[in-house]
């Protein structure tokens, strides 16, 4: 089967399909490239364009290159900013095999900033004892995605294909055997041996955030809905520095710049992280903590990263996309600070893995921002996230595949059965939707964010049961939670377009739910969740949290 890479007016065909992979940020094509190179592989992306939160990272890949580091500091910095909840084995696997996978890299063709002499060009960013965060000027994460999927491209053996969404896990006697899509108009069922999950995080469920859009947690609903285990979700990094202006957008302001020696500044100049030990390097969330009291206290939406103590030269060298976009919007960053404000940037919690990406359902796998390894515990280490996605991906070369073929589905499964356009039901056409979603966003952010207030959070999960009753009754998302195995519907374009929306909200609907369901669980503060009522650590409380559908939420151990 030789490599395709465009969408199509016909259906996906059934196969047979060795596995599916959903998601093309890092985690997704690397997943492809270390996969055994027999087997026919479909990757599916939801996105008709190149946008993944992957594409967004600026910062780095963190990795012990030099002879002054070692793993066993690289552990330690990693456990350390954990908050006493990562899981020992996963962090060991992932400072071992780190270097490998730069190496891997290397091979190829990603070019990593150098030293004069050649040597491979490391920064230092927050939480690091050491300069170990390897770099391409302040675009790693483009520069990663694009080697990537050049790279996948060229596979044998494997279809691309874009703008197709996954609806639902197919669970067959308790064994994931494929997906249901949403394909341009046609939604029906792909078999598969097994299906990769990497769908990123859900950073857009909050109003402020560095995330795209698509990452709202719809792998995580996913594969609750299926029923496997998801742990820790109450864990929310909120990166300190986004750009905070009223015209813009939400743009990630690199903690490297702090590395390189950025500081933060109130108004009147002062550091309004002069408290925390390693001031404007502490571990993020204390950083965002600490900027959000500021705000609070002196009346400011937005505080000042100041840039000048950077060279200059130095400073558009190794940040020329970030000063680019500054100045786009106005802006002198290397005369005046940039006005920044925390906002959501990566989900600790997500699908629960063992160490070879496997979830609780046999068949059903995780690699990146949507899994939940262990790596991270309350609070991940700056640069741990894309070596993460390039490790566990790599745990996949010995993937563990259905023993029997997958389901096969009749050739009548792709002949269409036309599916016309409901009325919308009331509150659900597409302005309301709109709405609906951005209130849900705005709740999360004011309740479950940076700082996390348990009157608020209860009174946003009423309200949210409330909307998701309703929403279950869609005659649309009937139909498809009960579509045939061996039908495909043909949606008209108005059909086809509200049930993205509806979808969309949907999914939205269950992630904050669950979101909320953790946050409100965990009585404590801790690493990425601080809730006010409740601003200390708690011996009893390390303990992972785990959600499972139909049972109540409960505890599991930190494996040291």
């Amino acid at each position: 089967m030789s490599s395709v890479r465009s969408t199509s007016q016909d259906p996906i065909h059934n196969g047979p399909w060795d596995v599916v992979v959903v998601g093309a940020g890092a985690a997704g094509l690397m997943t492809c490239l270390e996969l055994p190179p027999d087997l026919n592989v479909l990757l599916l992306n939801r996105n008709a364009g190149r946008r993944s939160s992957s594409r967004w990272a600026q910062g780095g890949i963190a990795a012990v290159t030099g002879p002054d580091d070692s793993a066993l500091f690289h552990g330690e910095d990693t456990l350390k900013a954990g908050a006493g909840l990562c899981d020992g084995d996963a962090v060991r696997l992932l400072v071992d095999q780190a270097p490998h996978c730069v190496e891997r890299l290397l091979s190829l063709g990603m070019a990593f900033d150098r030293n004069p002499d050649g040597s491979l060009a490391t920064t230092l960013e927050a939480a690091h004892s050491q300069h170990r965060v390897l770099h391409v000027q302040d675009r790693t994460g483009r520069a990663l995605v694009d080697v990537l999927r050049e790279r996948v491209e060229a596979r044998p053996g494997l279809v691309h294909r874009r703008g197709v969404r996954v609806t639902q896990l197919w669970v067959e006697d308790q064994r994931c055997c494929g997906v249901q899509i949403l394909d341009g108009p046609w939604l029906h069922w792909v078999p598969a041996r097994a299906v990769v999950l990497a769908t990123g995080g859900g950073g857009h469920l909050y109003t402020n955030t560095t995330n795209p859009p698509q990452a709202c947690g719809e792998g995580v609903v996913l594969s609750w809905q299926a029923g496997a285990a998801v742990d820790d979700l109450e864990f929310v990094q909120f990166h300190p520095t986004a750009l905070k202006l009223a015209h813009a957008p939400c743009f990630l302001i690199s903690e490297a710049v702090r590395g390189e020696g950025a500081v933060l500044v109130d108004p009147s100049g002062q550091s309004p992280v002069a408290m925390l030990t390693q001031r404007d390097l502490a571990p993020r969330d204390q950083v965002s903590r600490a900027l959000l009291q500021a705000m609070r206290t002196q009346g400011l939406n937005h505080l000042g990263l100041d840039l000048s103590p950077i060279p200059a030269e130095q400073a558009e060298r190794r940040f020329p996309t970030i000063l680019e976009r500054c100045r786009e919007y106005g802006l002198r960053p290397l005369q005046e600070p940039i006005p920044v404000a925390p906002a959501a940037h990566y989900w600790m919690g997500g699908v629960a893995t063992d160490l070879q990406a496997a979830t609780t359902i046999p068949g059903l796998f995780a690699v990146g921002e949507v899994a939940c390894t262990g790596v991270h515990g309350a609070n991940r280490l700056a640069s741990n996230s894309l070596m993460e996605c390039l490790v566990f991906a790599r745990r996949l070369r010995d993937i563990a595949l259905n023993e029997r073929s997958a389901p096969t589905v009749s050739n009548q499964g792709l002949e269409p059965f036309k599916l016309s356009t409901a009325e919308p039901m009331p509150g659900q056409d597409h302005e309301s939707l709109h709405r609906s979603i951005n209130a849900l966003r705005a709740a999360c952010w004011d309740m479950a964010g940076v700082d996390r207030r348990v009157n608020g959070m209860r009174q946003a999960l009423r309200e949210l049961l409330q909307a998701s009753s309703a929403l279950q009754c869609s005659p649309l998302l009937e139909v498809m939670r009960n579509q045939e195995k061996d039908r495909c519907f043909q949606l008209e374009e108005t059909c086809r377009s509200n049930l993205n929306l509806l979808l969309d909200l949907h999914h939205r609907q269950q992630a904050s739910r669950l979101l909320l369901d953790a946050c409100l669980f965990r009585t404590e503060s801790r690493g990425g969740h601080y809730r006010s009522d409740a601003p200390s650590p708690l011996p009893q409380w390390r303990c992972h949290s785990r959600q499972v559908k139909g049972k109540s939420i409960h505890t599991r151990p930190v494996s040291d």
